[in-house]
């Protein structure tokens, strides 16, 4: 190999490498926004099945008291 083919071999590897490296930077970006992203939606379902569950229960609650206020009133006339 000459040492003019071998500067050209070694620019054009030089130039991949840069590339490379700069979609790893950006892979690498993705990944750390992702997993921020993610534990910021984890929280959010966290609280929102939180939130359903006190539903459930205030649901069921008042489907009790209700039963029991249906029980107590009198029963119509045939």
């Amino acid at each position: 190999m000459t040492t003019k083919g071998f500067a050209n071999y070694s620019a054009s590897m030089d130039a991949d490498l840069k590339s490379l490296e700069e979609k790893l930077s950006q892979l690498i970006s993705l990944c750390h926004s992702l997993r921020s992203e993610n534990s910021a939606l984890r929280q959010e379902l966290a609280q929102a099945q939180s939130d359903s569950k006190k539903l459930r229960d205030n649901m069921a609650l008042v489907s009790n008291r209700l039963e029991a206020v249906i029980d107590r009133l009198p029963e119509e006339p045939v």
